[in-house]
């Protein structure tokens, strides 16, 4: 059984004047729906504010949930907050938190959304309104849930607003295997960076991803891991400039998911760009199925220190 996290609110009406690709979201639910029984659901409660105060400005907060993100704002995220757009916004770090809490009891879980990793203190960005991954961290090492956090990010983007936004916080490690010349233009510094040059195809990146990332576990020895599965690693993802086939993807599922050593992991959806939406949906949903069966499923539960 694959514990999954969706909120109707993350399948929303399209901006006007949005190059993002709304039906994403829509197509990852359909297509896991049809995985019948191998499928338990789980909704999640919005973000409450004063969760999503705790990471970001308390202005930015209420500029978002009362839709009047003001038009410099609204650029850097690449689309208009409407209210439609705004709620989606605070469900989506609630979907994040209750996969992790999911992932605390079974092992495993997945967000159909999030992975909003270039979101800032202030500002949305790069078509992140709220970091969901920042927040869930912090919110999760607050209430006394976990010790200790890794943030895992292999989008082809840098988590620039994650790093910057759990910054200072020795309970959180943060991790972020990207290409060098791609977006954003000016990184942030994580725990641990790793650019690539442009055109990485599968052996080099699982290589280095394996390289890389197996001594911070050791060194960080984290209780939760929360994975930013961004699929635009792709050779034909539009936003990206590595090289990896579909295959290699696979791959790297199942590269971290051994790495993981047992660890509880929840993964979040990340980046994936093109025209052929059910095709990029078809990748993140793969992504979750193998990651579900590769992570040995347990039914410990690490209880709460706190209340939330």
């Amino acid at each position: 059984m694959i514990h999954v996290v969706h909120h109707s609110a993350y399948v929303t009406e399209a901006p006007a004047r949005s190059t993002y690709r709304w039906g994403k979201n829509g197509a990852i639910r359909d297509l896991l729906r049809a995985e019948g029984n191998r499928v338990s659901w789980h909704a999640p409660e919005p973000m409450p504010r004063h969760w999503l105060e705790a990471t970001h400005d308390p202005d930015y907060v209420s500029e978002v949930l009362e839709a009047r993100v003001p038009p410099a704002k609204t650029r850097r995220i690449g689309f208009p907050v409407t209210p439609l757009v705004a709620e989606r916004a605070a469900a989506v770090p609630g979907g994040t938190y209750l996969a992790a809490l999911l992932a605390l009891e079974h092992g495993f879980a997945a967000n159909t959304a999030g992975g909003s990793h270039h979101a800032l203190h202030d500002t949305g960005a790069g078509y992140c309104v709220f970091n969901d991954l920042a927040v869930a961290a912090v919110r999760l090492v607050e209430e006394g849930r976990v010790q200790r956090i890794l943030i895992v990010d292999v989008d082809v983007h840098q988590g620039d607003g994650t790093a910057a936004l759990t910054a200072g916080r020795p309970e959180i490690a943060t991790y972020s295997i990207h290409a060098e010349r791609n977006f954003p233009a000016r990184k942030a510094r994580s725990t641990l960076d790793v650019a690539l040059p442009d055109g990485v195809e599968d052996a080099e990146y699982l290589d280095t991803l394996e390289r890389t990332l197996t001594p911070l576990i050791a060194d960080t020895r984290p209780r939760l891991i929360l994975y930013q599965a961004g699929v635009d690693p792709l050779a034909a993802d539009c936003l990206g400039r590595l090289g990896l086939t579909a295959a290699g993807l696979v791959q790297r599922e199942r590269l971290i998911a051994r790495l993981a050593q047992g660890t509880p992991l929840a993964s979040t959806v990340g980046g994936g760009y093109g025209d052929d939406v059910l095709a990029i949906a078809r990748l993140h949903v793969d992504a979750i199925l193998t990651l579900g069966d590769a992570i040995p499923a347990t039914t410990t539960v690490i209880p709460a220190q706190a209340g939330t």
